[in-house]
Order: C-alpha cells, then structure tokens, then sequence
C-alpha cells in the first residue's frame, strides 16, 4: 500500500498554518466568536517549530492595541507585559566613533515608543497559544505544512504535513511517518515574512496584480546579558547611518534593555542593498564596536543569536489576502508597518480581522466560499495605520536614509492625512544586486570574541538543530547557476548575505563547487528573497527542525 493511501485525515472548520501573532490572534478570536455565538467550532493550528514559539523572533517592541481588543484584561491575565520604555532614544551613527541623538520633535511620531513594551515576542506567542488552547483550539507543533490541499474546483481545503523520516535521497527510513492530511472548511494561512506557502497562494490566485513588489529586510538579533551596573530597564536606542551608510546600504540598528539585565541588540539591513559584497552579518558585528552600543555590552557576554527576514512594503505591496477557501494574513501578507519598525501588532490585527471574516461564513453555513475580509480591513485602524505610513519604506529606498529619512519624518509629523500621493518602488530586492566589478571587496574586521562573533558560534547560539540524513530544504533551479553565472558576476553573493554560512563555494576536484550546509539554516528566507536568478527556494525540513529561541 503507498503512503498517498495510507495517510491520516482529519478535518477542523478552520486550520491555521503558523503559530506566531497573527495565527494565535486568528484563532482565540475564532473561539471567542463561537462562546460568545454559542456557535460549536472546532480550530487547528499547525506550527513548524518543535514548540510554540522556538521559531519566533523580533526586535520587539510592542505596541499594545491588538492585545487590548482581543483580551481587555491581559494584565489580570498575566500577559508577558512587564518592561515599560521609559526612555527613547533615537541616533545618527556619523561614523564608528561619534553619533548625533535626534530631537525629539524632529523624530517622526510613529518611532517614539513611550507606552509601548519591551517583550520577548516567542514568549507573547507561548501566552497566545496558552489562551487559545484554553479556549479549545488544538495546536500541534512540530508539523510543517508542507502542501496546500484543493478541492476539485480548485478551493482550498486544508493543507497536507510534511512526511517524516525520509533520508537525504528521499527513501524511507525506519522512522517513515507520511503527512497526515489536515482538510478545513476555512484554512488561514499565517507563516510569517516569505512564507512558502504564501508564495504559492499569490501565485496560484494572483494576489499581487496591480500591486507593487514585496519588499523585505534582513534582522539580526543578540540577546545578551550585561552586568547590573549597566543595566537600565525600559531603555530604548535606535540608530541610522553608520555602519550600512559605508556602502550605500538602508536599515537601521536597535538596542532595547529588557528585564533579567538583558539587552537585545540587532542590524535590520534592507535588501535592496546594491553591494554583492556586503554581508549584513559582519555589518551587524561591527555595529557593536560603535560606543553607542559597546558601553552597554562592555562586560557582558551573549547568551542568543537570531536571524529573520522582514516583509516591509506596506500597503502598496500588499497582496489580496482573500481567495477562495483561505485567507493570507500578518507577515505571509505583509501587515508590518515600517514607519514603527513594528508588525506584531499589525500581525495580530490581521488574524483577528480572518477570524471575523471566516466566522461570518460559517455561521451562514458557507463553507469554502471567499471570505469577506477585505471589507472588514478597509473599515480598520489597520488599513488606516498602513494607508497613514504607505510612502515610509519608498522614501528611503528611492532617496536613501538621509533625505529619505528627513522625507519621510515630514510627512509623518505634518502631512500623513492630507497627502493623496503613494511612491513608487517598483524593483524588486533581488534585482538591486550589482557585478562585482562595479564595487571594490570589503574587508571586515576579524571578530574579537568580546563583542563581536563567527558565524559558527552564532548559529550555536541560536539552537539550530537538524536531522541530518533528510532532504535538502533548501531547493536549486537550476545547480549550474552558482558557478557558472553568479560566482563571475557576483562574486555568489549567498555565501555573504546568508548570516548562517548555509552556503559555500569549495574546491572540488580541483574545480569550484558550491555547497549547501542546511543543517546550519536558521529559517531567516533571506536566500529566498535575495538571490538574484531567484535560483534558490526555501521548503520547511522534517518536523521541528531550525532554531530554537527560548525568549526571542
């Protein structure tokens, strides 16, 4: 008997695929609506991660609008809500020595974070799915949606796990479990930025006609913890300019102090960069020489290490998120919102605005028809936070992080309402990548092992764990491009821009070989996005593999 007939099925009114913000906010609110409608529903959700949260990683700074609709009494509740900013700090790093602090009145009012919280985002997610499993859901973690199930009018109807246990060729080994079939009435897709899945869905229904290219960033992340003395909860510095502004890079860098005498410190580092040379990973090590950053490390050591790509375009490269039998919400969609460099509010927004959208279908007894999200959203402070702050990400990609930035702060302290104009930014990232003969070689200073790191001990750092003897998740085209037309013309650039070392170029047999290390992979999709023949497709591995964050 084949594994296609020996597979499990189980069916759910609605599967959620990703347990982050959005997926959890989808489906206690989903909850919500049936007690409160005494309306019996019965809700799935499927995460990748070996637990609810390990795969979870932001800066984060929370706002807390979302959470205050969805549960008014998060206080009493004991939401992991603790560390209040209480001083905002917002910085031009001139050089690698001086910096300039903005004045208050000059930053744009959406970057002033006073009254927002410093959180560790996997641990909101672990409190989400805690109150989600209380009202009823069923959360599996460890199992990858692998597929996108349809019915044969072509309506979505679930999604089909990854099989398990299968070797590097693809036979099955002792341990063979196939995909179990998860069918749904509704299903809700909620992957996160670059969601593979999500990827296939625009496609497949054309979502994106007639909007702009998603554009993405690069996070990276250290969460250290620091001596008493330096410690100062509630503290927030976010910075510009050096070290990206050497080659002519976006992004900007943050250090938050959390409680625990943590800090977070990371690069966000836009990916429209023109440089094949640059490696956002050694910008990142750098960065933590500058003294804005170093006195606050200085004595410290590091205790975790992340990376993860951001979805950044903003309305207008939001895709269509409805379609028939689904709905495409938070990152997998795009809600974040630049101008606060934040989207788990956003995030959780979206997923409660599925929830009402889908629960109105069933309880007209519809199933698998096209839900009425998009109506709900329009009507939002969702859509207006987005529409507000819909010409930050263009601005400084089209004029860069000076007078982008000075762009967009007047147009977000004084004309955000009364502008009717949206900017265009119509390249997508991986087309921004240059020939190497058009740049010279940076030479990045070798790591300390005080404040700044190898990749190798990165990854250590981040958990990242996979079975090794399984197929490769990371999915080549065509195996030639590598070396026959990137590594002349780039230099191939994915031995650079991936901040895990996944790849390399070798010798072999006296001849240069590229090789894939996926055991490294830290899930950030960065190759998936940069890669400039868009040669490389990320999959998710066997079941709970990747990193594991304990509080990132």
């Amino acid at each position: 008997m084949s594994s296609e007939q020996q597979r499990e099925s189980m069916s759910f009114d609605v599967v959620i695929v990703g347990a982050g913000p959005a997926g959890l906010s989808a489906a206690c609110r989903l909850m919500q609506l049936a007690n409160e409608n005494e309306h019996p529903l019965s809700v799935c959700v499927v995460e990748k991660g070996a637990e609810t949260g390990s795969h979870i990683l932001s800066g984060a700074l929370f706002e807390h609008k979302a959470l205050d609709e969805l549960f008014p009494d998060w206080e009493r509740m004991e939401a992991p809500l603790h560390n209040a900013v209480s001083d905002d700090k917002f910085c031009y790093l001139t050089n690698e020595f001086n910096h300039i602090t903005v004045a208050e009145p000059l930053v744009p009012e959406t970057l002033q974070n006073i009254g927002n919280f410093i959180i560790s985002l996997g641990n909101l997610c672990r409190w989400l799915a805690k109150q989600a499993e209380n009202l009823g859901v069923e959360i599996f973690p460890g199992f990858p949606a692998n597929e996108i199930l349809y019915n044969n009018q072509g309506v979505i109807s679930g999604v089909l796990t990854k099989d398990m246990g299968l070797d590097k060729q693809g036979g099955q080994k002792a341990t063979f479990e196939p995909g179990i079939e998860l069918r749904a009435k509704y299903t809700i897709f909620a992957e996160g930025a670059r969601g593979h899945l999500g990827k296939q869905l625009i496609k497949q229904f054309h979502l994106d006609h007639g909007k702009q290219p998603q554009h993405y960033a690069l996070g990276l992340k250290e969460l250290w913890e620091i001596p008493p003395e330096h410690h100062k909860p509630g503290q927030v510095i976010h910075g510009v300019g050096w070290p990206l502004s050497q080659t002519g890079a976006n992004g900007g860098s943050f250090l938050y102090h959390l409680d625990n005498n943590q800090v977070a410190v990371g690069l966000i580092v836009d990916l429209n960069y023109h440089n094949p040379y640059l490696s956002p990973f050694d910008e990142f090590q750098q960065l933590k020489h500058h003294p804005l950053f170093s006195q606050h490390l200085a004595g410290g050591h590091r205790i975790a290490f992340g990376a993860r790509a951001i979805a950044k375009g903003g309305l207008p490269s939001l895709p269509r998120q409805q379609f028939p039998g689904g709905l495409l919400v938070g990152c997998d969609a795009g809600t974040l919102n630049m101008a606060k460099i934040k989207g788990s509010h956003t995030a959780m927004k979206s997923g409660m605005i599925a929830a009402e959208a889908i629960f109105h279908e069933l309880e007209q007894g519809f199933h698998q028809t096209t839900p009425g999200y998009d109506q709900i959203f329009s009507q939002s402070w969702l859509y207006e936070e987005l529409h507000d702050s819909r010409n930050f990400g263009a601005e400084i990609h089209r004029f860069g992080t000076l007078i982008g930035g000075t762009l967009a702060a007047i147009e977000q302290r004084w004309f955000r309402k009364s502008l009717n104009w949206t900017l265009k930014d119509d390249k997508p990232d991986h087309e921004c990548l240059e020939p190497i003969a058009n740049h010279q070689p940076i030479n990045y200073p070798k790591p300390d092992g005080q404040l700044s790191f190898d990749k190798a001990s990165s990854v250590f750092l981040s958990g990242t764990q996979h079975e090794e003897n399984q197929p490769c998740h990371l999915l080549l085209s065509d195996g030639s491009i590598p070396i026959n037309l990137h590594l002349e013309r780039y230099g191939e650039p994915s031995q650079r821009y991936c901040p895990a070392g996944v790849y390399e170029i070798i010798e072999k047999e006296g001849k240069a070989a590229f090789q894939i290390n996926a055991t490294n992979c830290v899930h950030c999709k960065t190759c998936d996005i940069k890669d400039p023949s868009q040669n490389i497709t990320w999959v998710p591995p066997e079941g709970g593999g990747g990193p594991n964050y304990p509080n990132m």
